[in-house]
Parts: C-alpha cells; structure tokens; sequence
C-alpha cells in the first residue's frame, strides 16, 4: 500500500511539452545543479536547459573528455570524472563536490542503463541494478549535506514505465539464479522509484524533496545494449534507422518531466510523487500495460522503500548518519 497520492493537477503540460517550454520563465541564477548523464540524450537536453536558465551545473562523467567536447559551448558547465558502477569513483567524485561546493540545489539523476547483457560489477551485482540504482543511492547519500544546506533543495530520479516488468526482487535481487535483462531493467527502475520515496520522507525536514518519473519513450544512447534489430523487432524504428513507433518523444520533450521536476513551484509540498508528461502520473491499472501509463502502487510502497534503502547501505556501506539503516 502506498500513503502517496498520484493524482494530477493538471500543471498546463502535455506529452508534447518541450524543454524549452517547461523553462520559460525560469530563472536559476546562483543555484547549482547536478546532472547525471548530463552529456548525451536527454542529461544532454537537461544540461544545457539549466545552464541556459543560468544555473551552474556539475556534469559527473564516465568519459570526462567525451563530456568536456559536448557541453565546450555551455557556459557555467563543469565536468567532474566519475563511473556509477565503481563505487571508488563515485566517493573520489563526492570529496571533490563537498570541497568544492556548499550547496547543491537540484540533482537529477538521469544516467542510466537498459536491457543490457548480463554484467557484473563491484562485488558481482548485477549491472543495472548496481549502475542504475546502487551507484546514484551512493552519490545523494554521500552529497546530502549539500543538498540539505541548500533549503530547498529537489532531487529527480529517472526512473521509466519500464518498473512495471518487475518489483524488487529481495530473495534474488542480483540475478543470481536466472539473468533475464528486461527483468533486471524493470526491477532497477522500481528502485529508482522507490529510492526517491525514501529519499523524500527522510529529507523533507531538511528542506530536500524527492521527485521519480517516466520521461516518454525516447531513442537515445540508452538503447546502446541493444541491437537494430531488436529495436526493429519491437517497432521502434525500420530498417534505415528511422523511428517509426507512435507516441515516441524528442529527446527534448523527453527532457521536459524532469525538468518540471526539478524547478516546478507546483511541487513544494508534493514530494516523493512519479511523474509523467509533466505532470503527476496516476496509479497504473491493475490489468493496465506499460503503454498506459501510471505507476505501479509496489513502487511507492513505504515499506518497501525503507526496505530497499537499508539493503543499499548494506550493500554500499554508505547511509545518511542517524536517519538511514541499523
């Protein structure tokens, strides 16, 4: 059961909603922001609307030189070396922040991983869970204290409609058994959603909201572990390459929810909420599919999101002191 509730109200965008019209009018200047993935796709997309909007943003790169050649013409951009799926990097990234900065105000966390062959990381966890999920838990948890100083801070966790494939897994969450990659997604998507729940409930007091959402479907680098035909298979494009699917977004629409997300007056008092479209996305259907949308009531599960956060500080040994696991 979930105590959120997911009703929308009716913010004044739509699906086909652009970054630059989520933006208009806002004004971000002396705010500093953080971005995931804030070099291709849609953290591209995020990045440069931020920075336009005249906030610093701080771009956390797996390829920090591919990063520093994409945002050259950004100004107010810096990119700061760091791999979600190695855990020493992500800290080595965090001591660097907390020396550099006193405050963060937005943190968005839009890198990610989809459908990918079986792939172990760290200890043997399985990859998308660990990139997707374990590896940004660890970077908010270790950046909190920015984000609390702030006062009034938005964290953004991108999750997809993909978390309706799975529930979190507790008697396998590694994949230990049987490797099923649309399973791992699903299930690491779910973490996303409930990670921001959590994140929510404990941070509020600090002034720090928690927001997850479905951005639309998009084709971006995300979709790099899967083959043309694969994707040709599914609908998504044809032969030449060409997107051919229904009701798929441009990278910068796919941006918009997230962007919302993270500036929306609307949303000072309604954290911990999955979005959708720009909006707050309703409880999905119980015999309902992917295609329609909403948010699965295990994925906000109080609960469950307590739960997955004190497995992740097991796992990474990391939790926000005095308000995290036993």
């Amino acid at each position: 059961m979930t105590d959120i509730q997911q009703t929308p109200i009716q913010s004044g965008f739509t699906a086909a909603s652009t970054a630059a019209g989520v933006m208009a009018g806002v004004d971000l200047a002396g705010r500093t922001a953080l971005v995931t993935g804030g070099y291709s796709g849609l953290g591209f997309e995020t990045t440069r609307s931020l920075a336009q909007a005249g906030a610093r943003v701080l771009v956390p790169a797996r390829r920090p030189q591919v990063a520093r050649d994409r945002l050259a013409d950004l100004a107010g951009v810096t990119v700061i070396p760091m791999d979600l799926a190695d855990l020493p990097s992500v800290h080595r990234a965090c001591e660097q922040l907390r020396e550099s900065e006193t405050t963060l105000d937005i943190a968005i966390a839009a890198a990610g991983v989809m459908a990918s062959p079986e792939r172990r990381v760290g200890p043997g966890w399985e990859g998308q869970f660990a990139i997707n999920h374990l590896g940004h838990f660890v970077l908010m948890t270790l950046l909190f204290p920015l984000l609390a100083n702030a006062g009034g801070a938005r964290v953004v966790s991108y999750s997809s409609a993909g978390h309706q494939l799975s529930d979190i897994r507790w008697d396998d969450m590694h994949f230990d058994d049987c490797y099923d990659k649309w399973s791992a997604y699903g299930q690491s998507k779910t973490a996303n959603v409930l990670f921001a729940v959590h994140l929510d409930a404990i941070g509020r007091e600090d002034g720090v909201r928690a927001f997850s959402l479905h951005p639309g479907a998009v084709i971006t680098e995300l979709q790099r572990d899967m083959t043309a035909a694969e994707q040709i298979e599914r609908g998504w494009i044809d032969e030449q390459g060409n997107i051919v699917a229904r009701g798929f977004k441009t990278p910068s629409q796919g941006a918009a929810t997230g962007l919302w997300a993270a500036t929306s007056p609307s949303l000072t008092d309604l954290g911990g909420r999955y979005c959708e479209d720009c909006d707050i996305a309703p409880l999905a259907t119980a015999n309902g599919s992917m295609e329609d949308g909403g948010v699965r009531p295990y994925a906000l599960d109080p609960d469950s999101a307590d739960r997955l956060w004190r497995a992740s500080a097991r796992l990474t040994g990391v939790g926000l002191s005095g308000k995290a696991t036993k």
